[in-house]
């Protein structure tokens, strides 16, 4: 009996803590009046793709596209969306990237870019948009003929 009464005090002891907060929140949500807001923020960082380049490298590339293809800055290393529009600024201009200059690199633009280190650094093929160790090695290449732009 004594064990059945616990239970039974228990019970009731949570069924009315649930009662009273679900009460308060229908109260809170009534008395505001404010639209729901998500919990998580839409706001994203920017990504780095750096394509296998170093940080060294990877500013040896930026101080090519400051010279040549409109990059901004700044000189950090950080292949991001703003180094890699002034890429598809010089891909779109010479190697056929069709694309929008979006600064993000996804196939088409490592297309073009193969295309690119195909004809000048040595990258054995295929064109297939798949950015894999021929292409870093031919974009290694590549950031190193450009660090005299620095």
């Amino acid at each position: 009996m004594r064990t059945l009464t616990k239970t039974l005090v228990s019970a009731t002891a949570v069924a009315g803590i649930v009662a009273g907060s679900l009460a308060g929140a229908s109260a809170s949500f009534a008395a505001t009046g404010t639209a729901a807001r998500p919990a998580v923020s839409s706001f994203q960082a920017a990504a780095v793709d750096n394509h296998g380049l170093t940080t060294t490298e990877a500013t040896h590339v930026q101080c090519w596209l400051i010279d040549w293809w409109g990059y901004p800055g700044p000189l950090d290393g950080q292949l991001g969306p703003n180094s890699w529009m002034a890429m598809q600024r010089f891909l779109k201009a010479n190697w056929g990237y069709t694309d929008t200059i979006d600064g993000i690199p996804g196939p088409n633009t490592n297309k073009a870019l193969q295309r690119f280190l195909l004809a000048n650094y040595g990258y054995p093929g295929p064109i297939d948009g798949i950015f894999g160790t021929n292409s870093i090695a031919a974009f290694k290449r590549f950031a190193a003929a450009t660090a005299g732009n620095c």
